[in-house]
């Protein structure tokens, strides 16, 4: 069986309880989530699952593979349901062999907490009353921290099965226990007020928890944006930091407080996003970006944002994410003055070097000690650093143009400044290498999740109708239908990179065709469209 899948029909314990067998294995731990006729004071009278499955299943692989790594576990596997279900339907499914009880009922306990916190399934609640609502899943059911000794039953062939003691609130179901369940708590990583704009929505929610953002600084701008990444759900964040916490840093860095001055800013940082949203990855690099390890850390990382207070780091940074083709987002602060920028690995794209040639050496600008600031100046530009880099997350910035954006203030005023790339800039072009003729027309994934980590826009050409038709799990959000763009009533965007998808790759290659004919050399077809993916 796979160790992680999705089931439309009624799930089957005992046929996989079999497959999972072994007779080196004395330990068998189990997990059952129920669907139950109540949450949080309203009677539920069924429920409906809807998974972004290409990442779900990706993860939910990922989650298991980790549990049997980290507990030594011989065999383990998780099925959930999606559709509908009634009341009293299994929902979830874990099960867990082990040579011994204790490390299959770890790994059970760390497989369903890991579930609920990191892959993409949401559920939609109808109540009684005739409402109903989509709830996102991603709860945090640990109460493992709290209960380290869990009461556990034998079954009748001596294997043991865990009373775990966490009910997934939220999800209208509880699990099979011979114990009263405790309430776990609720994790507030509920994305239901990011999930319901449409540009967002279930697959952009995806998007989020499979992106990883490397943040250069966690100071007045760090702070922010790692904040608000982590509260949207970004699935990894990297924090680059060697300073210690001071005093000076508390008025304008409100994620630390007095009993941490004098500690590692990387590390404090760290435990403070995972008490805000324990299903988000947080690891923390208490050292400098130097020359040496830059590289490295930007390699790991999907996007980078630069928040620190010295030029050296920033053209550090600058430099790095060019030689790595990887976007990236730059701020900075001078008293009551901000100013944002943002790269993108494109030929036309400016990198910092472009608009500064010469760097101003650390020391001929004051920083915030020398020049003195007010909290709410970074706090401003750091929450503007986080919202671009939602945008490119999510895909929402194609249509814009290279630009420094400066912003003052005091007198609340803000100016678009176009950048433009210096064709004398130092550094190799980070742009595609080849030619619109060399590069090929055509490429080939096997998975939509391939296809979205690729660092391509998807761009889906079919017509609504077909769309009307796609699995819930299929999601591509965003939209141009082809009859839209033949007719005139819509543009397909000038700036960014993009793949375009159909049915079977036939009309996505004719528009890609005329799209490198008009100059576009950034644009590319699904070879065979949807027709020719495995999931």
């Amino acid at each position: 069986m796979d160790v992680f899948s999705f089931s439309r029909g009624p799930l089957e314990p005992a046929r996989w309880r079999e497959a999972l067998a072994d007779p080196s294995c004395g330990g068998y731990a189990s997990f059952e989530g129920w669907v139950r006729d109540h949450n949080e004071g309203r009677r539920v009278r069924r429920l409906e699952y809807e998974a972004f499955e290409a990442l779900a299943i990706k993860e939910g692989e990922r989650i298991v593979a980790e549990a049997i790594g980290r507990f030594g576990v011989t065999r383990a596997a998780c099925v959930h349901r999606v559709g509908d279900l009634a009341l009293g339907e299994l929902a979830v499914w874990v099960g867990v062999s082990a040579a011994h009880r204790a490390e299959a009922f770890a790994a059970c306990r760390y497989i369903i907490d890991e579930v609920k916190h990191r892959v993409p399934i949401w559920e939609k609640e109808h109540y009684t009353d005739g409402d109903s609502g989509w709830v996102n899943c991603e709860r945090c059911a640990a109460a493992a921290h709290d209960h380290d000794h869990e009461p556990a039953h034998a079954d009748e062939h001596g294997h043991a099965h865990p009373d775990v003691a966490a009910d997934r609130r939220g999800h209208g179901h509880q699990h099979h226990s011979s114990a009263p369940a405790v309430p776990a708590p609720v994790s507030p990583a509920d994305y239901s007020r990011q999930i319901a704009l449409p540009e967002v929505g279930a697959a952009g929610q995806a998007k989020l928890a499979a992106a990883s953002v490397l943040v250069v600084g966690a100071g007045g701008l760090g702070v922010p944006v790692l904040q608000y990444l982590a509260a949207a759900g970004v699935g990894r964040l990297g924090i680059v930091d060697g300073d210690l916490i001071e005093a000076s840093n508390l008025h304008r860095q409100p994620l630390y407080g007095p009993a941490d001055i004098g500690r590692a800013k990387a590390q404090i940082a760290a435990d403070r996003l995972h008490g805000l949203n324990p299903g988000v990855r947080v690891e923390a690099h208490p050292t400098h970006a130097t020359a040496e390890n830059i590289d490295a850390l930007v390699a790991k990382h999907d996007l980078v944002v630069e928040c620190t207070d010295n030029f050296r780091a920033k053209f550090l940074v600058s430099d790095a994410v060019v030689r790595a083709m990887k976007p990236a987002v730059f701020a900075s602060v001078h008293q009551y003055e901000g100013q944002l920028q943002v790269y993108r690995p494109l030929p036309h794209w400016p990198c910092l070097r472009c608009l500064w040639p010469d760097a101003p050496r650390d020391g001929m600008v004051g920083n915030c000690a020398e020049a003195g600031v007010l909290g709410p100046v970074p706090a401003t530009l750091g929450a503007l650093q986080a919202m671009a880099v939602l945008k490119r997350l999510l895909g929402l910035d194609g249509g814009e143009a290279p630009s420094l954006v400066t912003v003052d203030l005091l007198t609340l005023g803000t100016r678009r400044l176009i950048a433009r790339r210096d064709p004398g800039c130092d550094h190799e072009n980070p742009g595609p290498a080849a030619t619109v003729d060399e590069a090929p027309l055509e490429l080939e994934f096997t998975t939509l999740a391939e296809a979205f980590e690729s660092g391509l826009e998807l761009v889906d050409v079919r017509e609504s109708w077909e769309r009307a038709h796609d699995p819930p799990g299929l999601q591509i959000p965003t939209h141009l239908p082809l009859s839209e763009l033949v007719h005139g009533h819509s543009e397909f965007p000038a700036a960014g990179r993009y793949l375009i998808i159909c049915a079977h790759g036939v009309r996505s290659l004719s528009l890609t065709e005329h799209l490198r004919a008009l100059g576009q050399s950034d644009v590319y077809s699904l070879r065979g469209g949807l027709a020719a993916l495995r999931g």
